[in-house]
């Protein structure tokens, strides 16, 4: 039977290991971006007999459903996953913990029979390159993920906290819940509806709907809603719905937590918009507000946090770059023109760009709910911007692809209207992490290319 299987070091002791697989959110955490994968249903927690039952994209809108379960679960030594029904006509993944002192080393090893045997055999190098990309994102995701949360860990004492997160089904917020929730916190999801379980609390912005008593045993807001600045064109009611989404529900979450006072801590999403076109000017979080729509937007934005500030909550406001991931933003929409070998870049190419990989992005929005010492604007960017030309130049060199085809200006602005062209693509903000660096913050990729492959599993 055909075997496949990694073996990698991890810092952190083989108990940490063994409960970061076993709480919520590791199958999230360990799903690429690539792979289409749902959870449709969990009978459990990672326990013996548990299973688990998984839709999964084989092809475009042809899926199967994937029955697994657990079984041989020994903490911490490990656990295996055994496939019931699914893709394959053998499927068992052994995930093996064994103890290096206070780190560890995890072996993934699967024994699989391809579907349709002895025909599924034609295509087993593609799948052998398949989990090769795979356990490669798998891996590094769960080291960072243990690294990130040890330092949680030496913030907290240890102690579990409560976190309540709007905008969760957003990019940044659907990533971040299972982070904190491998980590062993509780999550609640600020919801534009009725709740349906007892981690949801209702959250109307527009109707003013965010009841105080709802926050009392939460310990960290961390705000995240807002409508997408880069989806449609900027009529005026876009506009209108991009500022007052902002401005209402922060004003909301502030009064509710300065119903509360000091022992509260509110991370209130804002962006590097904030300082404006800057040229080749570097900027930190001292640096002088910008002109601009947008930065309009997020000085109003910050504002609103004051009232929970005044009443002793301590406020971060997280300047957040442009998110490197293949679900939203810059990058998912360049894939296509660039894969086929038509991108390159805006423009002259000198504007310059600050950015963030998705997983640094979300473990720096931890820190900044659990460190005490930061408060305030805090830059939530890599240590290396690029201009727009380098961008263009290290994605095709990422996707095999030639990217010297330049789109011109004016062609951006026929697109996507001269405004949003011009706040989107031809404002230059080249902004520096100076306050995460100073908290000792980690980046896992600080070079652009890393985090490119990282999501795209190049």
């Amino acid at each position: 039977m055909p075997r496949f299987a990694r073996r990698i070091h991890i810092p952190a002791p083989a108990e940490d290991v063994f409960a970061w697989h076993a709480n919520d959110g590791a199958f999230e955490r360990l799903t690429p971006p690539w792979e289409r994968v749902e959870v449709v249903h969990r009978t459990g927690p990672l326990a013996e007999g548990m299973r688990a039952t998984m839709r999964v994209n084989l092809l475009g809108p042809i899926a199967q459903q994937w029955v697994a379960e657990h079984v041989d679960v020994k903490a911490p030594q490990g656990f295996t996953d055994r496939q019931l029904t699914g893709p394959f006509s053998r499927w068992e993944h052994q995930h093996r913990i064994e103890r290096d002192g206070d780190e560890s080393w995890l072996e993934d090893a699967i024994d699989f029979e391809p579907p349709l045997p002895p025909l599924g055999r034609v295509g087993m190098p593609l799948v052998r390159a398949k989990l090769a990309r795979m356990f490669d994102y798998r891996h590094e995701v769960t080291v960072g993920d243990l690294r990130g949360q040890r330092r949680l860990r030496e913030l907290t004492g240890g102690d579990k906290r409560k976190i309540a997160i709007s905008g969760s089904s957003g990019l940044l917020g659907r990533t971040l819940t299972p982070y904190l929730t491998t980590a062993g916190h509780e999550v609640k999801r600020l919801v534009r509806r009725t709740p349906r379980s007892a981690d949801e609390i209702r959250f109307e912005p527009e109707a003013g709907v965010l009841d105080p008593a709802d926050l009392a045993d939460v310990d960290v807001v961390i705000h995240l809603a807002g409508e997408n600045v880069g989806d449609g064109r900027w009529s005026d009611a876009k506009r209108a719905r991009i500022l007052r989404s902002r401005v209402a529900g922060t004003r909301l979450v502030a009064a509710a937590l300065a119903e509360h006072g000091p022992g509260k801590t509110l991370v209130s999403a804002s962006g590097v918009g904030y300082y404006g076109h800057r040229g080749d000017e570097v900027v930190s979080e001292r640096s002088e507000p910008g002109d601009g729509f947008l930065a309009d937007v997020c000085q109003r934005w910050e504002g609103e946090t004051e009232p929970a500030a005044a009443a002793g909550v301590r406020v971060v406001n997280a300047r957040i770059g442009v998110v490197i991931s293949l679900d939203d933003g810059a990058l998912g929409k360049l894939l296509l023109p660039f894969s086929l070998g038509l991108g390159g870049p805006i423009g002259g190419g000198h504007t310059w760009m600050s950015w963030i990989g998705l997983q640094d992005a979300v473990r720096a929005l931890a820190l900044l709910a659990f460190d005490p010492r930061l408060d305030g604007p805090v830059n939530v960017v890599a240590p290396q911007p690029v201009q727009n030309r380098d961008f263009a130049r290290t994605l095709g060199r990422v996707l095999r692809r030639p990217a010297f085809i330049p789109l011109p200006r004016v062609a951006t602005e026929l697109m996507l209207g001269r405004e949003r062209a011009r706040e989107l693509l031809f404002t230059s903000t080249r902004a520096e992490p100076t306050r995460l660096q100073a908290a000792d913050f980690v980046f896992q990729h600080e070079r652009l290319e890393l985090a490119m492959r990282h999501v795209l599993g190049r």
